[in-house]
């Protein structure tokens, strides 16, 4: 990693913080184990149990944009 916010991470994860930027309607996503691999990395928090991006995943999520889109072409 270059810098703090250059995450590595698979296509679940991106999924699941794309995922976060809306509330959660039924409060679950379907994958566990990616959030908490999320949490692992600060990226996400547990609420209530509630999964909610943390600042450093909101930062990931934009710096990471570019990537995906280049990913996505």
């Amino acid at each position: 990693m270059s810098n703090d916010f250059d995450f590595d991470l698979s296509p679940d994860q991106w999924e699941a913080l794309k995922a976060l930027r809306n509330p959660v309607s039924n409060g679950r996503l379907s994958k566990a184990y990616v959030v908490k691999s999320l949490v692992e990395l600060g990226l996400v928090a547990v609420d209530d149990d509630v999964p909610v991006m943390t600042p450093a995943g909101r930062t990931a999520l934009v710096r990471g944009s570019c990537r995906l889109l280049d990913l996505a072409a």
